[in-house]
């Protein structure tokens, strides 16, 4: 690219960042690397390599150090690592980050795993965790420590969407010498500025929208350059790796990735303002929707143009989980299964109270996750109603019998 890469425009960075088509004597993707051993001319050259990420593949690839580049490149991080999982990215992370006697703020609305982790393995070796409120903001002050080494952050927040004050919490945790970590998924890597946010580690499930089909698992840690070899010293102890089949696939989403959040986003939308007219549902949590809980918040720190396609729906108390399941069940469209950010339509039926520590009697109430895949708006649109005729059905013969 001629042009600096900061000087691009998003889409145009996604398209051409890790390619390096004369180097690969003219294929438009980089080359899909499947190997374990790499194999030196020369003891000089094995020497050479001894210790460095050319030297076995474990550490990268081809196909991997193209990712890396176009991750960085997308969301202005100085370093990027490749995990097997959102998960292994989090839990990666975490444990560079942290060590036995440390204390980390954790947010009350992680994604679940992430609490069982801190519940789990942190707490047997020491690592100290309180829960705080996802609107807490600059108050998060009242809750440092001395020991406090990690503030971790999922804005919105998981099934209930909440949109947390980053740059509030970022300032407080940078004035006491801790670390700020996100959750950064829903945003995807282009959603928001992460790293102006006062965001010191931006991690991502790649499963989602990054490579956006369904078929793969991935995670990426993004990082400044501060704290990008603390990290990758833990992530080579950890083992940790992805292969070039993955890596290839997550390349061919994040190519595409601008153009399918338009759709999302587009679609959500649609979707958000038709369940808002439902009667049965008592609020919808979707912070690009306008008047939603965090909208204000929202429309000041994400890029409106690239929001994503998930969200949730509260029902009034008179609705019960069986008619919920009802309209689960009835949908043809929205495929019942976790995970999001693919190509598909999904939903399930969600209870946040079980998972949270605070202010879990406000998620007691039936409730719904959906994401909005790519199909067209209006068949989405058909599906769900053919979804609330059966509850209202099921609704009917409850109160029959």
């Amino acid at each position: 690219m001629h042009q600096p890469a900061s000087e691009l425009q998003t889409a145009t960075r996604l398209t051409h960042a890790g390619r390096k088509g004369k180097e690969h004597h003219g294929p438009v993707n980089p080359p899909v690397v499947r190997a374990s051993t790499m194999l030196f001319p020369d003891c000089a050259a094995l020497q050479d390599a001894n210790g460095t990420r050319r030297s076995y593949a474990r550490h990268a690839t081809e196909t991997t150090l193209a990712l890396e580049q176009a991750l960085c490149a997308a969301e202005g991080a100085a370093a990027c690592m490749l995990t097997s999982s959102g998960l292994s990215a989090i839990t990666t992370t975490l444990l560079a980050l942290l060590k036995p006697g440390d204390h980390l703020l954790m947010v009350d609305t992680a994604y679940d795993p992430t609490r069982q982790f801190c519940d789990g393995l942190l707490k047997q070796i020491g690592v100290n965790t309180t829960y705080y409120d996802p609107l807490i903001g600059a108050g998060i002050a009242a809750l440092m420590q001395p020991e406090t080494k990690v503030i971790f952050v999922e804005s919105p927040g998981s099934l209930t969407f909440e949109v947390q004050d980053v740059p509030a919490i970022a300032a407080v945790a940078h004035a006491a010498g801790a670390v700020v970590v996100a959750d950064s998924t829903w945003a995807t890597p282009i959603g928001w500025d992460s790293f102006a946010l006062g965001i010191d580690v931006s991690i991502h499930a790649a499963t989602k929208y990054i490579v956006g089909h369904s078929d793969a698992l991935m995670g990426a840690i993004l990082t400044n350059e501060a704290l990008h070899l603390r990290i990758r010293n833990t992530y080579k102890q950890l083992g940790m790796s992805v292969g070039g089949d993955d890596a290839a696939l997550a390349l061919r989403g994040l190519r595409t990735m601008a153009a399918r959040l338009a759709v999302h986003r587009d679609s959500a939308q649609v979707v958000a303002k038709w369940l808002q007219a439902q009667p049965e549902v008592a609020e919808v949590l979707y912070p690009p929707l306008a008047g939603a809980a965090g909208h204000t918040l929202w429309k000041r720190d994400f890029r409106a143009e690239y929001a994503c396609g998930l969200m949730g729906a509260v029902f009034h108390s008179g609705v019960t989980e069986a008619q919920v399941a009802a309209l689960i069940d009835r949908t043809a469209l929205f495929g019942i299964g976790y995970s999001w950010g693919g190509y598909e339509s999904l939903i399930l039926p969600t209870r946040p109270a079980g998972y949270r520590t605070i202010n879990a009697e406000k998620w007691n109430a039936p409730m719904i996750r959906l994401h909005v895949g790519l199909e067209a708006v209006e068949d989405l649109i058909t599906d769900l109603d053919a979804g609330f005729s059966a509850l209202r059905a099921s609704a009917c013969t409850a109160r029959a019998a």
